[in-house]
């Protein structure tokens, strides 16, 4: 490629936007069964330059895959073999830059086939959109092709089929360019380099890797300390804190009746080429079964044993976990149980896939990766408290790595919630404890704010609420209710979440009610005639169950926001209160406005106008969203905000962030309470000018909630 070519810019490139289908996710076993690629030059898709070719791989193709993209072993029986359908597609590529998504495992599988073909394989210069995503918005929750269409607002017509993702991938691709146009990558050459140093970015992190899963005679993980680590933590792996389960699961998961044979089920694993299976005994309940059961059982009862039905040698209940949770969760409770797999279930508790230790690369949990189980299995406050102290070094370590601000913020929310559960757990034990008994009627416990936003840093207080199914205010259930939730707020105070000093929690009336009240007062809420009326209700619209009936407690959210959209004198009234200044960031000269301790009040100059905007904005454009990034996303595809402001509003909002959550964490090293406010004499000149930049920025946010549009 000659040195001009690397000054082209992107816009301007004649690129092939590749990808393909294949007998499973392993590169290096993987065969191909569907190529699609098509051509985009000078920032135009060309429809009619396409190339969509079935493949026969030569092997069986896995009902695994099958079930992803819909190519059974027929549909190949007649295709032409890779060597065969190599040399069109190396003629239609040409000297065209390779465009895809996740491409290097594309690469990887196209290399496999030439050389299993005998064909000579050249290294091609390709870019990847999911890398290229990262770079020009790297605030965005997820990177998936799915995730990348939403949030550019394209419709995907034959997902996981070659074509139909390759010209989904050509869509996003050439949606990306303006932003990475802000980002000041708009050539070739800078494209490649802003990828290598992305690239190396994350090679540096995955320096930390820690020891990986061994197979132990016990059958547990390994958990032994390097000998060589200092200080309470080791050096953190970042992969298990910036990725879900949902991302790395087997799905869907092996099913089979606990009437099958362990004959049956030997040859179902083998077939699907895995180590488990679920069991389904009914009722929604499951049982699990893996090989390593089978060959025990043959080991102590010998051949006869694989006549027998599985219900016999089956593990039960089935320990599973939610798809949307961290890694590091699983990781741990892998960890504690000494278990290889588990199922994992959405939100209404349904099985929809399995992960196992290979699934998770074979992490090894520390003991900072522990942290949310610990706080699953406290039994007492004290237990609890020990588990949240460790919270802020893994904090520490993650800003050290460079983790995304958000990110970190989204982990400390995480935990946030599932401490009010367990303080939810406790609670209720303390209930039957003194003689209260089980709660009357089903209800949630929600978490609003900042946790419900998953956004909180490390001097979040307690913001949460009860909803019940049915009951009067003070009648039975109430008062049941109300001693609930001063339990759980005595237990959340103790272990280090402070009482809301705007009494925002259960224990008080006006936070703790009947479905049918919560609908009432939500309601009455949008009837409001002054700013100052509306109170707290702001942050409802942020809120989240976290235990008992979820559904509840969404049928709740879900009529907020349908209320709040559909009424303009709220909304006005919303806007009215979220236009009010919240103070003055800069002095006359351009510095920053500091108090006597010389410190910067962030939140209110800062964050609070950004996501306040954006959660007013989400209600006046019904945008149903809980994060602040997610509500300007759905804002910006509605056509209320230009992508060029939701970014800069983006990128403000991750910097300050960073910088109140860089002083908390001194803070509380020094032994100084946690809060929003940031000397700014401790930071560097580029770190003073980027902060100036994000407040300076503030002003798009306030705009917009007047305005509607930027």
């Amino acid at each position: 490629m000659t040195e001009t070519s690397y000054c082209t810019p992107l816009v301007g490139l004649d690129a092939v936007v590749l990808d393909i289908e294949a007998t499973g996710l392993d590169s290096t076993t993987a065969r191909i069964v569907q190529i699609g690629a098509i051509k985009v030059h000078g920032g135009v898709i060309d429809k009619y330059r396409c190339f969509n070719r079935l493949v026969n791989p030569d092997i069986p193709i896995p009902p695994s895959s099958t079930t992803i993209h819909g190519i059974a072993d027929a549909d190949v029986a007649t295709a032409a073999p890779f060597k065969d359908v190599w040399p069109e597609l190396r003629d239609f590529i040409g000297t065209s830059i390779l465009v895809g998504h996740a491409t290097a495992y594309d690469l990887a599988v196209l290399q496999r086939e030439c050389q299993l073909a005998g064909i000579e394989w050249r290294p091609r210069h390709a870019l990847d959109i999911r890398t290229l995503a990262q770079i020009a918005a790297p605030t965005l929750a997820g990177h998936s092709l799915d995730s990348l269409c939403a949030w550019l607002d394209i419709k995907i017509e034959g997902r996981h089929t070659a074509l139909g993702d390759a010209t989904a991938t050509a869509r996003a691709f050439l949606a990306l360019l303006p932003l990475l146009r802000a980002k000041n990558v708009r050539t070739l050459a800078e494209a490649e380099a802003a990828t290598r140093h992305a690239i190396e970015r994350d090679a540096q992190a995955a320096g930390g890797l820690m020891a990986t899963f061994e197979d132990a005679p016990t059958g547990k993980a390994t958990d032994e300390p390097d000998d060589k680590v200092q200080g309470p933590l080791m050096r953190t792996d970042t992969y298990p804190y910036r990725h879900c389960v949902y991302e790395v699961m087997g799905m869907p998961p092996v099913r089979v009746s606990p009437n099958d044979t362990m004959h049956e089920v030997s040859r179902t694993l083998i077939n699907r080429k895995v180590s488990s299976a679920f069991v389904e005994i009914g009722d929604g309940r499951h049982g699990i079964v893996t090989e390593r059961d089978i060959m025990r059982a043959i080991a102590s009862r010998g051949a006869d044993a694989l006549a027998r039905p599985v219900a016999d040698i089956m593990n039960t209940p089935l320990q599973s976990i939610s798809d949307q949770a961290f890694l590091y969760r699983a990781i741990a409770r892998m960890q504690r149980f000494g278990f290889r797999h588990l199922g994992v279930h959405n939100a209404n508790g349904e099985i929809i896939g399995a992960l196992t230790m290979r699934d998770l690369l074979r992490y090894r949990a520390s003991s900072a990766i522990a942290l949310g189980d610990e706080i699953d299995v406290a039994n007492t406050v004290g237990e609890l408290s020990q588990a949240w102290a460790k919270l802020p070094v893994i904090a520490k370590e993650l800003i050290a790595e460079d983790v995304r601000a958000f990110t970190i913020a989204n982990v400390i929310s995480s935990e946030l919630r599932v401490l009010t559960r367990r303080a939810s757990q406790l609670a209720e034990a303390r209930m039957k404890d003194a003689g209260h008994g089980a709660p009357p009627v089903p209800y949630a416990v929600l978490v609003l704010g900042s946790a419900g936003r998953g956004e909180s840093l490390l001097a979040a207080d307690q913001d949460n609420a009860i909803i019940f199914n049915s009951g009067e205010p003070g009648g039975p259930e109430d008062r049941w209710f109300e001693k609930l939730g001063r339990h759980l707020s005595d237990i959340l105070d103790e272990v280090g979440v402070p009482y809301c000093k705007g009494g925002v929690m259960a224990r008080n009336a006006a936070w703790r009610m009947s479905f049918a009240d919560w609908k009432g007062m939500i309601e009455s809420w949008v009837r409001r005639q002054r700013p100052k009326d509306l109170l707290n209700v702001d942050i409802f619209f942020d809120g989240i169950p976290v235990f008992g009936d979820v559904a509840l407690g969404e049928a709740i959210w879900e009529h907020a926001y349908a209320c709040g959209s559909q009424s303009t004198p709220f909304i006005k009234l919303l806007t009215e209160a979220a236009r009010i200044p919240g103070g003055q960031a800069f002095t006359l000269f351009g510095g920053f406005r500091r108090d006597e301790k010389g410190r910067v009040d962030l939140k209110k100059v800062g964050l609070f106008p950004i996501i306040t905007a954006a959660r007013v904005l989400s209600i006046k454009y019904d945008a149903r969203a809980r994060s602040t990034p997610e509500r300007f996303r759905k804002i910006a595809a509605k056509g209320a905000a230009s992508p060029d402001a939701i970014e800069r509003l983006l990128v403000a909002h991750e910097t300050i962030i960073r910088s109140i959550l860089e002083q908390q964490i001194t803070d509380i090293a020094d032994g100084v309470p946690p809060g929003n406010k940031v000397a700014t004499a401790r930071l560097d000149r580029a770190q003073r000018a980027a902060l100036k930049a994000a407040v300076a920025d503030v002003y798009i946010a306030t705009d917009l909630v007047g305005e509607g549009r930027i």
